[in-house]
């Protein structure tokens, strides 16, 4: 009995695989960027469930582009150090002192993990933040908010220099001032300013929650530029959706073909999106 269970699911593996084929053609050479955020990262064994995702996708031609939160990273830390962390409309105020932590945190600590769990898998991460050879240059988004900052330039030429050494960059959402400061940058922002840049087949923003839900709690899978706004207006989409549905519609209107927000705690997460029939999530598209 055993050995008819083990012979059934090889059989159901390899059918899976097979069904897999029409999307494994479909992105291949497709620049697909991955919001990674803080509360999707979880312990070590869902890091490295998603670092082979990551790796996988490169292996079967596509160029994958992490950018990482590590808003529950930054918050211990600030904690530890007892420096006191206020947000205006979601968003953290950065002053001097802060923006020293938020650049040690999310360019040292969180980035590294990313870039060392992939390089686990068999990948070959290098990781960036946003003031590395002019990728992301910002300007100051509010004086009220401090050292926060809207990218205003990007050069993408060193993630394209990448993709031809088959190398997956990691990017910490830290941007570059025009007068040498640094700047705290929303993750979310920064990956739909990277993906618009790079004018990518796809953005997939990894979320804890499973989509972008109607006035009845149930996750609407197919959207359009047109249905989000019209959301927004009637109050159905509201709170922490708000920017990431906002900063899905920015990556459209710049030139990503499609944003997918989805839960990232899901196993398989990314997989599930690009390579089967029925997707993950809500995609949302110009028309």
């Amino acid at each position: 009995m055993k050995k008819q269970n083990m012979n059934r699911d090889w059989i159901a593996t390899a059918r899976t695989l097979s069904q897999a084929l029409p999307y494994l053609q479909r992105y291949d050479g497709a620049t697909v960027v991955i919001k990674f955020g803080g509360n999707a990262m979880g312990d070590d064994d869902e890091m490295a469930s998603f670092a082979r995702d990551i790796v996988l996708m490169r292996h079967v031609g596509v160029n994958p582009v992490v950018v990482h939160g590590g808003g529950p990273m930054i918050n211990s830390m600030l904690d530890r150090l007892n420096i006191e962390s206020t947000f205006k409309n979601g968003k953290r105020v950065t002053g001097a002192d802060t923006v020293e932590v938020v650049e040690m945190v999310l360019s040292g600590m969180v980035n590294k993990r990313i870039v060392q769990a992939i390089n686990a898998e068999g990948g070959k991460a290098v990781g960036l933040s946003g003031k590395d050879a002019n990728l992301m240059v910002c300007d100051q988004t509010s004086a009220d908010l401090g050292f926060v900052g809207t990218p205003a330039d990007l050069d993408t030429s060193v993630l394209r220099t990448l993709f031809d050494a088959e190398t997956i960059p990691v990017i910490a959402p830290i941007g570059a001032g025009r007068n040498g400061e640094t700047f705290n940058v929303n993750g979310d922002t920064a990956a739909g300013a990277i993906a618009a840049a790079l004018k990518a087949d796809r953005l997939l923003l990894l979320t804890d929650v499973a989509g972008v839900k109607d006035a009845n709690g149930e996750v609407i899978t197919d959207l359009t530029v047109n249905s989000i706004e019209n959301l927004i207006a009637d109050g159905t989409v509201a709170g922490g959706m708000i920017p990431k549905t906002e900063t899905a519609l920015d990556a459209i209107k710049g030139g990503v073909r499609a944003v997918v927000i989805l839960d990232g705690r899901a196993p398989n997460a990314c997989l599930l999106e690009l390579y089967t029939e029925h997707g993950a999530g809500s995609i949302i598209r110009a028309e």
